[in-house]
């Protein structure tokens, strides 16, 4: 990832003028209402500030996947009375296209004029210039606070920013000091957890993080594939055998960088996936053929906080059993809550994301006790994975 050296909100001249927010808006709906606001909630400090600073600010989004075409049932709009009220008694109005007449719609006064779907137009995900040109001409500041949109080269997210005073928005600067705390410029030891069921979803990131970090904590069905590589019986365990040699290039690879890795030493068994089904703990390498590993055993939990103690910064990617399903969640459920407790203490900086992490985090009561959750999946990975993010790079530009 590029260095820090951002503008925000603070560096720009705003009052009175029109300020492109680049927002994700792509909240989870059911039956014509939001489910989840935290992407909202966490946009409106960034409005608010540019309200106070005299700005007039103009919100693009995409939502869900048009692919260049207008599909009422992907419309704006419908997220539009939740924004109204994240931002009350701010006014809110909506234009039914993002560029055009429609889009150059006068900003209520004191209030934010939300822009259609970015994506109705093909465009969009072609970043094509003349569509950047055509959004841009809808204001004379860029503020891109997606950070969860930002792997994206997209016209909003990307070719915008080359064309108008570009800076990044105050969840958008929080999310890359988070993430520059964790693996840009951390306090040491650090620790990485992975967990999740395959490491073929994860081999950028794994090789990436045994070259930046003092311990890589492997759990979930991933750790199956790692305790088979090394001759270990998993039974009917979630596995990937075949790639056997790929666990073990990353661990050579390890060793060699200094990096500790920390693989379950006990497991809980069962004989079928489902919750309260009956179980037993065994050690990680006596796995009966008929049954399969969900969790991490208490001495691997006990072993996994220990190492959190002795470690400065953590950055979580993954659970570590199926959490989804009781008793399974009990690893996970312990491990963060150790994590949350030595964060309230001063002692670790915690930074999580990922969808099943953010998920395992809120099912132990934990979210609000680490220093950072990244709401962003896509982006969050790509940048534990040491990519570029083509939102992010622009805004360090010049």
């Amino acid at each position: 990832m590029a260095a820090m050296g951002w503008k925000t909100i603070d560096d720009m001249d705003l009052a009175g003028r029109r300020v492109l927010v680049r927002a994700d808006l792509n909240v989870p709906i059911e039956d014509g209402r939001v489910t989840d606001a935290t992407r909202i909630a966490r946009l409106v400090p960034t409005l608010r500030d540019i309200l106070a600073r005299g700005g007039r600010p103009v919100v693009l989004s995409h939502f869900d996947r048009p692919k260049g075409r207008v599909v009422p049932e992907m419309s704006l709009a419908q997220v539009l009375p939740a924004l109204r009220a994240a931002l009350a008694p701010a006014p809110v109005a909506f234009a039914p296209d993002c560029i055009g007449p429609a889009a150059a719609a006068p900003v209520p006064e004191g209030g934010v004029l939300l822009l259609e779907n970015t994506r109705f137009h093909p465009g969009e995900e072609a970043n094509d210039p003349a569509f950047a040109a055509a959004l841009a001409a809808g204001g004379a500041v860029y503020v891109n606070d997606a950070f969860s949109a930002a792997h994206r080269a997209h016209a909003s997210t990307e070719g915008v920013a080359h064309l108008l005073p570009a800076c990044a928005g105050r969840a958008m600067a929080a999310e890359l000091a988070a993430l520059d705390a964790a693996l840009g410029a951390p306090a040491r030891p650090v620790v990485a957890v992975v967990g999740g069921a395959k490491v073929s979803t994860k081999i950028d990131l794994l090789k990436n993080l045994v070259a930046r970090v003092d311990h890589l904590v492997i759990g979930g069905g991933m750790a199956n594939t790692f305790l088979a590589a090394k001759g270990a019986q998993v039974g009917r365990s979630l596995c990937e055998p075949d790639l056997g040699a790929t666990a073990r290039e990353i661990l050579a690879a390890a060793a060699a960088a200094g990096c500790s890795v920390h693989l379950p030493q006990d497991v809980v068994i069962a004989q079928e996936f489902a919750a309260h089904a009956a179980h037993r703990v065994v050690p990680a390498d006596a796995c009966p053929p008929d049954a399969m590993i969900l969790d991490a055993g208490p001495a691997t939990v006990a072993s996994v906080c220990a190492v959190f103690d002795a470690c400065r910064t953590l950055v979580w990617n993954g659970p570590l059993g199926a959490f989804e399903k009781p008793p399974f969640d009990a690893a996970t459920t312990a491990c963060a809550r150790h994590a949350a407790s030595l964060t309230a203490a001063g002692r670790l900086v915690s930074v999580a994301g990922g969808g099943d992490t953010v998920a395992a985090l809120n099912h132990a009561g934990v979210a609000e006790g680490m220093s950072y959750v990244s709401t962003a999946g896509g982006a969050f990975l790509e940048w534990m994975e040491g990519r570029d993010l083509p939102g992010v790079t622009v805004l360090t530009r010049g």
